[in-house]
């Protein structure tokens, strides 16, 4: 069965798609019919409306007979996603103390006590090769200390979050647009399957439902109810990522900012919540201890006098924290590129320098 021990569940479905109908008006209507969801799904508009109000129950009136219930029940069970109702035991707690919280959540995975102490590692879509960086750092370090690495399964920093999150072996939660049956982007399929497996796909709409763009924003309070804090990794100025981090806020969520190049416009949003009083963060290590989680795993630094060769001592000597171009580091090197590739290329299978995209390589700190 999807959702809890009550006989009901596919009737929070239907009252979901209702607006203006949350907890405080299902708790009206299980009072009014004797905690019979089915009864009040089908009662005359007349006492639906001494219940609810006019206007909330004309809108109930109106849903059920536009949507179709009985289809977005039996895609539940035809698909194995289980739901979870706001009463249900296994809503998780932090997301139902926020002001807005789901009725229904759709879940494939599982969601387990240890999600109590999770964490949001987000950011933009167009994101840097610093960026991506920085999220894999979080999400492996994060993961590997206990924390539920939460996100929201996009291109660019959420999808680099989980997949450090999964290499790591720990859990990550992906908070979908759309229903769990409609990845998107559709690239992420195989991600999301991963997820899945290893910790959960989140979404508060019904099978078949398109993640339009409204949608995200929607999902952004989700990200923040689940998580005991939210990270920005990189955010231009009027990213949809700072919409999460103003959830955060007005939940008493920690929120925390990476810093990045005062020139560059994928870092003005995390620079701007810093000067908003946003905490700035190099680490894990700094997370974990403002949050009193511990402290992350030791990273190991790597040893020059390892390097096999002289020219991998130098161009670990040149690589500079960010990320450099090949052609840029045989430039600075004056060495032959094909020289320099193979060095990269021995430096990366020893674990000293990892690619970046592009042709773009930086040393493991």
């Amino acid at each position: 069965m999807p959702g809890d021990q009550s006989t009901d569940w596919k009737y929070w479905i239907g009252l979901q798609q209702v607006r203006r109908i949350g907890p405080r008006q299902v708790e009206a209507l299980q009072r009014a019919f004797d905690d019979d969801l089915e009864r009040a799904w089908r009662a005359p508009l007349s006492e639906l409306t001494a219940v609810l109000g006019e206007k909330v129950a004309a809108k109930l009136d109106e849903t059920r007979q536009t949507f179709d219930l009985e289809a977005a029940a039996a895609g539940c069970l035809r698909l194995g996603h289980s739901v979870i109702t706001w009463q249900d035991a296994r809503y998780p707690d932090l997301l139902r103390e926020t002001s807005a919280p789901p009725l229904v959540l759709y879940v494939l995975g599982e969601l387990t006590p240890d999600d109590a102490t999770a964490v949001s590692v987000i950011g933009s879509r167009d994101s840097t090769a610093y960026g991506r960086e920085v999220a894999r750092e979080l999400g492996a370090d994060l993961a590997s200390a206990g924390v539920t690495v939460v996100s929201g399964l996009a291109r660019g920093i959420d999808g680099v979050a989980h997949r450090a999150a999964l290499d790591a072996g720990g859990r990550t939660i992906a908070v979908l647009g759309g229903s769990l049956d409609w990845i998107y982007p559709a690239e992420h399929n195989g991600l999301a399957r991963q997820i899945a497996n290893q910790g959960a796909l989140i979404s508060e709409y019904p099978t078949r439902s398109r993640p339009v763009p409204g949608n995200f924003r929607a999902r952004n309070r989700i990200m923040a109810g689940l998580s005991i804090a939210v990270v920005i990794v990189e955010a231009r100025i009027k990213s949809g990522t700072l919409i999460t981090a103003n959830y955060a806020a007005h939940y008493n969520r920690e929120v925390f900012a990476v810093p990045g190049s005062v020139h560059s416009e994928a870092s003005e949003g995390c620079l701007q919540l810093i000067r908003e009083g946003a905490t700035l963060v190099r680490n894990a290590a700094d997370i974990l201890t403002d949050l009193n989680l511990g402290v992350a795993p030791a990273v190991r630094e790597p040893e020059l006098e390892a390097a096999v060769s002289e020219i991998d001592t130098a161009v670990l000597g040149a690589l500079r924290n960010d990320s450099m171009h090949i052609d840029d580091l045989a430039a600075e090197l004056d060495l032959p590129i094909t020289e320099v590739a193979t060095a990269l290329m021995m430096l990366e299978l020893t674990g000293r320098v990892r690619n970046l995209g592009s042709q773009h390589f930086g040393r493991v700190r």
